[in-house]
């Protein structure tokens, strides 16, 4: 089987639990490290499919790797190569295929609530059964939905939280998440969001974060399974 090429734009928003998932199925993956260097593809159909995680970057910085993968997105797209996206990454996905990527009104960081839609094409990828989940945010612009595509998640703060295109999936809230990966973030929280605090309803400190971090990153990786399930099935060959 080809591998699933996975992309990480910063050194601490790597793939965590998605690696995880992958490793349990024993379907194999290489990581492209655009923090590094790495040069972006230009065959999407090298890969069974394409994962794009976080990054601090806006998809709208005059960054040289940002036209490359778009690039490659759209030809994912076109030849039907399954494209995952996580905040950063479903921003990739979004301006790729032509849709705006702009500011919040608000910075959306820490654990808050996500509705799933409840028509069709959500059931499909998250199940009849799951109304809402506590997903965890950290994120400050968000997506339009694309042409064709289907919103299928909503939050209170953003309202575009994943979008769907046959086997393509891209969401703005970060299911990958892991107890230590939230630790590592919240390190740099002083530095980015220390003044929202307590005067944005849509920030958490550390200490809210960190509260019941394993029960919640359990369900959460749940949910992962979820969507991560209907994506692997329509891998390419």
């Amino acid at each position: 089987m080809k591998p699933v090429a996975i992309f990480r734009h910063s050194p601490t928003e790597g793939p965590a639990y998605f690696a995880t998932y992958l490793d349990r199925r024993k379907i194999p993956y290489r990581i492209v490290g655009i923090d590094a260097g790495e040069p972006v593809p230009v065959d999407a159909t090298a890969y069974a499919g394409l994962c794009f995680m976080g990054g601090p970057m806006s998809v709208n910085d005059d960054l040289p790797w940002i036209p490359q993968v778009l690039t490659l997105i759209r030809d994912a797209v076109a030849r039907d190569v399954p494209v995952l996206g996580h905040c950063l990454g479903g921003q990739l996905m979004a301006k790729a295929l032509g849709a705006a990527v702009t500011r919040n009104p608000v910075k959306e960081i820490g654990w808050g609530m996500v509705a799933v839609l409840d028509q069709p094409v959500a059931r499909l990828w998250l199940g009849a059964d799951l109304p809402s989940f506590l997903s965890f945010h950290w994120h400050g612009e968000t997506f339009a939905i694309p042409d064709g595509a289907t919103r299928i998640m909503a939050s209170p703060w953003c309202p575009n939280q994943a979008f769907v295109l046959g086997r393509h999936f891209g969401m703005q809230c970060h299911v990958e998440m892991t107890a230590d990966l939230i630790r590592t973030w919240c390190r740099d929280w002083a530095q980015e969001v220390e003044a929202l605090a307590g005067r944005v309803a849509s920030v958490q400190t550390p200490a809210e974060m960190e509260q019941g971090i394993s029960e919640k990153v359990r369900a959460l990786n749940a949910v992962a399974d979820r969507i991560y399930d209907r994506w692997v099935a329509g891998l390419a060959g």
